[in-house]
């Protein structure tokens, strides 16, 4: 049994062939999906991912405003995402975080939104997932700053920092999640950071239709490919892949306080 705890099948990736996609992860061992809505927050992208996951029993769903969008943020998109996390299918807030290798939004408004819908996921008393690309220490400094509540739960999606914002993070209640690029030949820095993560700290996730794992590089991610990413993991580990499979689905069900049947 897998979870995906990380992936995109609301976008037109996958428009025409969805239900396929749902079915082949089912078919391939994946228990339970989290579709991370993205997109402008007033123009009813995010509602999408919500959407998917009241279509589909083993689809959960997140709400958040992305880096790439914070310029965006404002008090009509607080109270729409509020609005949608009312769902019984929302799990989470997110993703947010900081982007500084696009930097789509300006950085003082990315930090702004960041600290703000922390606050807000705080209110809701909903995990957080976090997007942090080329912004560790400042990633790190708003989280220890902001996230220091008691019960206070989030992931580290996608995770491409170092083992040391791993270490950093762990401590406060995030697990950390590898997505298909820790596969990728040239990703040591990665599996540097995979070493200090233990067991009961680790998530995996496809954060699909990108970054798909060895050996289907070249094509369309989707949530059955995850099966790739545990047997990938399990090498690094030297555990079967069954233990991977059981130990990040018990983190995921603890993380989200959810009962899953097998």
């Amino acid at each position: 049994m897998l979870i995906d705890s990380h992936c995109h099948i609301d976008g037109e990736a996958f428009g025409e062939d969805r239900d396929a996609v749902v079915q082949r992860a089912i078919d391939a061992g994946v228990k339970a999906m989290l579709c991370v809505g993205t997109g402008d927050p007033h123009d009813g992208e995010i509602a999408k991912a919500v959407a998917v996951a009241e279509k589909y029993d083993c689809v959960y769903a997140s709400v958040g405003v992305h880096p790439h969008d914070a310029k965006l943020y404002d008090d009509a998109a607080e109270a729409n995402l509020i609005g949608l996390s009312k769902s019984e299918k929302v799990i989470a807030w997110g993703e947010i975080g900081l982007d500084y290798y696009y930097d789509h939004s300006p950085r003082d408004v990315q930090r702004e939104v960041f600290r703000r819908q922390i606050r807000t996921a705080k209110s809701l008393d909903l995990p957080i997932i976090i997007h942090s690309r080329d912004a560790d220490d400042e990633t790190v400094e708003i989280l220890t700053e902001e996230c220091s509540w008691e019960g206070f739960r989030g992931i580290m999606h996608c995770f491409g920092g170092t083992a040391k914002m791993a270490e950093a993070l762990m401590p406060l209640g995030f697990y950390i999640s590898f997505a298909g690029n820790v596969t990728f030949k040239k990703a040591e820095n990665l599996r540097e950071a995979v070493r200090v993560v233990p067991l009961d700290r680790l998530l995996i996730e496809t954060d699909c239709p990108f970054l798909t794992p060895v050996p289907h590089r070249g094509k369309r991610n989707e949530p059955a490919m995850v099966v790739h990413i545990a047997e990938f993991m399990a090498e690094l580990y030297e555990v079967p892949v069954e233990t991977i499979a059981e130990r990040t689905t018990k983190n995921f069900q603890d993380l989200f306080g959810l009962e899953l049947n097998s």
